[in-house]
C-alpha cells in the first residue's frame, strides 16, 4: 500500500524552506533574474537550512542518511521560490551526491566532510556538451587511460559557478561508457570560458568548460577502478529536475489561480469564465500529476530499484508539463503576462530550459 504522509522531519524540511522561499526568495528573485546576481546572503541562507548535510551519513560529517523522497520533497520547495535560486543552492550536491552514491570509502573520506560545513564548498559539476542531440551516454568529452593517469579532451556547457570552483567533477567518456573525473582548477589544460548569457535561470552563473589534454591521476577516477554506474547517477539527477519543474509549474499555477480569482472583468471574477475555469483546472491536473511521478521514482531510488524506466518517462511528461503550465500562466494574466514586472514569463523562460538541465542538479 502506498503511503504519502511526511514523516515529521519532512514536513519540517518543507515548512522551513517554503518559509525561506516566500520570506527571502520572492522578494529578490525578480531582481535577481533582471540584474544576474543572486544576493550572496540568500544563498547562504539556503544553505544553512542544511539539506546536503542531512543526506550525508554521520562517519563522513554530516547527521543524516541520503533520501531522494526528502531531497525531492525540498527541491520543488526551493524551486517554487526560485528555479535559479534552487539550483544554486544544489550545485554542491553535484559532486557530492555522486560521491555518496559511487565513490570509494577513501574518496568519501576525502571529499565528504567539506559538504557539512559552515558554507558551501566551492565545487561544481560539468556532464552537458555543446552539440545538437546531445546524449549524456554517450559523451563526444572524452577520457584516454596512460599508465596512472587520464587524459581529458572535451568542452562542456552549462556548468554552474564554474568560475569560483576550485574542483571539477567532470563527465566523460571512457571506452563508450560515462564516467567522473575529479578535476582541480589549477590542472594544466583546463580554460574556463566567459559566463552563458541564457534565457532563464539568469540568475544562476554557467560558464563552458575546456578540457585539452588534461591530466589527472587515475585515483581522479569517481569509484576508483570500479568507475560508477552512471545510469543510476542520471536517474538521480533526472527526478531532480523533474521535482524542480514541478515547483516552477506550482508557482505558475498559484500566481495564475489567485490572479484569476481576484481580476474582475465585466462585473465578475475571470476565474468564473469556463475557458479560465478549465484551463486553471488542467494546470492543476498536470501539476498533480507530474508530482505523483516524481515521487514514485525517487521511492524507486530510495529502495535501490531501476527506476530508469520511471525517471525517462516521468523526465518526458515533465518536460512537456512545466512549459504547458507556465505559458497558461502567461495566457491567464492576458497582456500583464507578456510584461516584465509580472513573474510569469520569467517561469516560462525557466520552464523552457528543463529539456536541456541535464546534469545541473541532483537529489
Amino acid at each position: 500500500m502506498i503511503d504519502f504522509e511526511l514523516d515529521e522531519e519532512q514536513k519540517m524540511l518543507v515548512q522551513a524552506i517554503g518559509r525561506f522561499a516566500q520570506e527571502r526568495v520572492r522578494k529578490v528573485f525578480r531582481d535577481a533574474d533582471e540584474e544576474r546576481e543572486i544576493p550572496p546572503e540568500v544563498v547562504q541562507a539556503g544553505w544553512e537550512i542544511g539539506l546536503l548535510p542531512t543526506s550525508i551519513p554521520e562517519q563522513y560529517g554530516g547527521f543524516g542518511e541520503h533520501s531522494a523522497v526528502t531531497g525531492v520533497l525540498a527541491i520543488e520547495a526551493f524551486a517554487y521560490g526560485d528555479l535559479a535560486v534552487a539550483l544554486n543552492i544544489g550545485v554542491p550536491g553535484l559532486v557530492a551526491l555522486p560521491l555518496l552514491l559511487g565513490g570509494t570509502e577513501e574518496q568519501k573520506e576525502t571529499y565528504l566532510p567539506q559538504f557539512c560545513a559552515e558554507a558551501p564548498p566551492q565545487v561544481t559539476a560539468g556532464l552537458t556538451e555543446p552539440f545538437v542531440q546531445f546524449d549524456p551516454r554517450r559523451l563526444a568529452t572524452t577520457a584516454t587511460r596512460e599508465n596512472g593517469t587520464y587524459r581529458l579532451n572535451g568542452t562542456k556547457r552549462m556548468v554552474p559557478l564554474a568560475d569560483a570552483a576550485d574542483t571539477f567533477l567532470v563527465y566523460a567518456n571512457e571506452g563508450g561508457q560515462t564516467q567522473a573525473f575529479f578535476v582541480s582548477r589549477e590542472t594544466a589544460g583546463l580554460a574556463i570560458g566567459p559566463r552563458e548569457k541564457l534565457m532563464g535561470i539568469r540568475g544562476l552563473p554557467t560558464f563552458s568548460l575546456a578540457l585539452d589534454n588534461v591530466q589527472v591521476p587515475a585515483a581522479n577516477r569517481l569509484g576508483g577502478e570500479a568507475g560508477i554506474d552512471f545510469g543510476r547517477i542520471l536517474n538521480h539527477s533526472r527526478v531532480a529536475l523533474g521535482a524542480a519543474a514541478v515547483g516552477v509549474a506550482r508557482a505558475g499555477y498559484d500566481y495564475a489561480r489567485d490572479y484569476a480569482k481576484n481580476r474582475v472583468q465585466f462585473g465578475e471574477p475571470i476565474a468564473q469564465r469556463q475557458a479560465i475555469a478549465f484551463m486553471l483546472a488542467e494546470m492543476a491536473i498536470d501539476v498533480d500529476a507530474a508530482r505523483l511521478m516524481v515521487w514514485e521514482a525517487a521511492w524507486q531510488l530510495d529502495r535501490e530499484q531501476d527506476a530508469t524506466r520511471e525517471a525517462t518517462v516521468m523526465k518526458q511528461y515533465v518536460d512537456d508539463m512545466v512549459v504547458r503550465v507556465a505559458d497558461r500562466a502567461v495566457q491567464t494574466l492576458g497582456g500583464y503576462g507578456y510584461i516584465r514586472e509580472f513573474p510569469a514569463e520569467l517561469w516560462l523562460r525557466n520552464a523552457r530550459g528543463f529539456a536541456a538541465f541535464d546534469g545541473l542538479a541532483m537529489v
